[in-house]
C-alpha cells in the first residue's frame, strides 16, 4: 500500500491476539492481527499509523546502512576497534607467538592517552593466503583473551570500592545483554565490550558489581553505581549510542 507518498510492501499475520500490532526490523514492515479482525480494519489501522510506520522504516534502513559500513572485512590490512582505538591487521606468517597465533605491537598496560590516536598492529601468525574464517577466528581468540584479562583486571578494581566481592567471571556472547550478575558472586560479560574505551567497560563493571549489592535498578541502586561512576549516565548513553562493528 502507499504511505505517505511511498509504495511500502509489507508482510501480513494472524495469529491468537487481542489487537492489531506492527513491527518494524531488517526486513521490514510486519503487520501481526486477530483471526476475528477484517481487511478492512487492518488497512485502516496501516493507515492511522502511517506516520510511525515510514519513520521507523526510515530508521531501519539507516542503522542497517551503518551495520554494513562498520562490517570488518577479514583480510590483510583491515582494522576494528581495541578498547576505543583502530587495531590493524597483519598477517605475518614468519611468526607462531607461543603458539598463541596473535601479538599485539602495544604495551596494553601503557596509558591509553599514549596511543589514542595511533593505528597499532596485531600480527597474526597465518599465511597471505589465509581464509576469512582463519583470520577472523584467530582475532576472536585473541580478542577473548584480553577480554578475560581486562574484565579481571577491572573486577579486582571496583569489587573493593564496592565493598562486595565476585567469585567467577564468564564471557558470554548474548546478543542483547552486555552483563549480568548472580547473588553468588558469579559475573557475566560480553566478550565484545573489549571494543569499547576503557570508561565504558568500567560503567558496565560497576553497574554489575553494583548488582552484588542491589539486586534491582530502584534509586538505590543507581547511587550505588554513581558512588564510583559519577558520569555513569553519560557512559550509559554511549554504550547505547556507540555501534560495535558487525563481524558477518
Amino acid at each position: 500500500m502507499r504511505l505517505c507518498g511511498n509504495l511500502i510492501g509489507y508482510e501480513f499475520k494472524r495469529g491468537k491476539r487481542r489487537t492489531i500490532g506492527f513491527s518494524v526490523g531488517a526486513e521490514g514492515l510486519v503487520v501481526h492481527a486477530p483471526k476475528w479482525v477484517s481487511l478492512s480494519d487492518v488497512q485502516l489501522a496501516v493507515n492511522e499509523k502511517a506516520q510511525w510506520i515510514v519513520r521507523k522504516l526510515v530508521e531501519a534502513r539507516e542503522r542497517h546502512a551503518h551495520m554494513q559500513a562498520n562490517r570488518i572485512e577479514w583480510r590483510d590490512g583491515a582494522e576494528f576497534p581495541f578498547l576505543g582505538r583502530p587495531m590493524r591487521i597483519v598477517l605475518d606468517p614468519s611468526h607462531a607467538f607461543a603458539g598463541a597465533g596473535a601479538g599485539a605491537c602495544l604495551q596494553l598496560h601503557e596509558p591509553l592517552s599514549d596511543v589514542q590516536d595511533s593505528v597499532c598492529a596485531l600480527r597474526l601468525g597465518l599465511p597471505h593466503h589465509a581464509t576469512e574464517q582463519q583470520i577472523r577466528d584467530t582475532v576472536q581468540a585473541w580478542l577473548m583473551r584480553q577480554s578475560r584479562r581486562v574484565f579481571t583486571e577491572r573486577l579486582d578494581h571496583f569489587a573493593p570500592r564496592l565493598q562486595v566481592q565476585w567469585c567467577k567471571l564468564s564471557l558470554s556472547s548474548a546478543g542483547t545483554r552486555w552483563g549480568s550478575a548472580r547473588a553468588d558472586g558469579s559475573i557475566r560479560l560480553h566478550w565484545r565490550l573489549i571494543h569499547f574505551r576503557m570508561d565504558v567497560i568500567d560503567y558496565v563493571v560497576a553497574h554489575e558489581l553494583s548488582h552484588l549489592r542491589v539486586m534491582d535498578h530502584s534509586p538505590r541502586f543507581w547511587d550505588t553505581v554513581h558512588s564510583v561512576m559519577p558520569d555513569y549516565q553519560t557512559l550509559r548513553g554511549q554504550l547505547k549510542d556507540e555501534s560495535i562493528p558487525r563481524w558477518t
